[in-house]
């Protein structure tokens, strides 16, 4: 049975927690790609940035939290949101193939880009042949 650098679930809405105060709480939509080194997850999470976002890492389960406070800039009156303030949380079972230890994260413009590199004994390579 092949592992698998990163496990697919269902989307879940996430378990209740004790919360300080009543907010909603959205589950960031994600692209994942996969190449021969490593395995990049890409996030929505408007609003957020590297301020108030987490990214835990607890065995194998890898949990995205962030909090999203909509700013009105100075001398402007809010008209219409499609947004609301809120939480994002979204987990992930992560396989033995990544490299814990080299995982790297980047948000920028409300997207949050992790970058999940494959444990060198994962990655493929050429056996060399010798004449014999």
């Amino acid at each position: 049975m092949a592992d698998k650098s990163m496990a697919k679930r269902e989307p879940q809405a996430p378990a209740p927690a004790e919360r300080a105060e009543e907010t909603a709480v959205y589950m960031p939509r994600v692209d994942i790609r996969e190449t021969e080194n490593e395995v990049v997850l890409i996030a929505d999470v408007p609003g957020v940035d590297e301020t108030s976002v987490s990214i835990d890492l607890d065995g194998s389960e890898l949990a995205i939290r962030g909090k999203f406070v909509p700013k009105t800039p100075e001398g402007y009156q809010l008209t219409y949101r499609e947004y609301d303030s809120g939480d994002y949380e979204r987990t992930f079972a992560l396989g033995d193939s990544i490299d814990r230890g080299g995982i790297e994260a980047v948000v920028r413009d409300g997207v949050l880009r992790l970058t999940l590199p494959k444990a060198k004994e994962v990655q493929p390579k050429r056996i060399a042949v010798k004449a014999g």
